[in-house]
């Protein structure tokens, strides 16, 4: 039976610059590989019925997976949802992602879900990658980088 899991977090940045790493393909591709892949994407589209694909690279053995799907719903810095598919038949399936964005006194709390993980992935390692992913999102969109001019 497919999985799901839920992720928390609070980040110290306004909910603007969180939603616009969850869709921005070069920000996507900066954080949301966990450690030890990179990130290529393939086709973005930003758009509610748009679809995008990329992929993640094992840095290590170079070998891949591609996965894609379609912006469901987009409520500017409040909501995201799409699905997920995998190219591989042997991880059969669709994913729903929902990211909800709330803003907090500190910057946004960023709730995920994610269900219909394919049964052959555990659960532990979504986690795991997504700690990670989570990570680097921090690091990206809580810098504070001035333009220099």
């Amino acid at each position: 039976m497919p999985s799901t899991i839920r992720l928390h977090r609070v980040l110290m940045a306004p909910p603007e610059r969180v939603y616009r790493a969850f869709l921005d393909p070069d920000a996507m591709v900066k954080w949301l590989p966990p450690h030890g892949f990179t990130g290529k994407m393939h086709e973005h589209e930003a758009r509610v019925g748009a679809s995008y694909r990329m992929s993640f690279t094992n840095f290590s053995t170079g070998s891949s997976h591609t996965f894609g799907g379609t912006y469901l719903e987009l409520i500017p810095n409040e909501r995201i949802v799409n699905d997920d598919r995998f190219d591989d038949p042997n991880l059969p399936g669709t994913m729903r992602n929902t990211v909800e964005l709330r803003p907090v006194a500190c910057g946004t709390e960023l709730n995920i879900i994610q269900e219909g993980i394919p049964d052959v992935i555990p659960a532990e390692s979504c986690y795991l990658g997504w700690q990670e992913s989570l990570t680097l999102l921090a690091q990206l969109v809580q810098a504070e980088v001035p333009d220099e001019g």
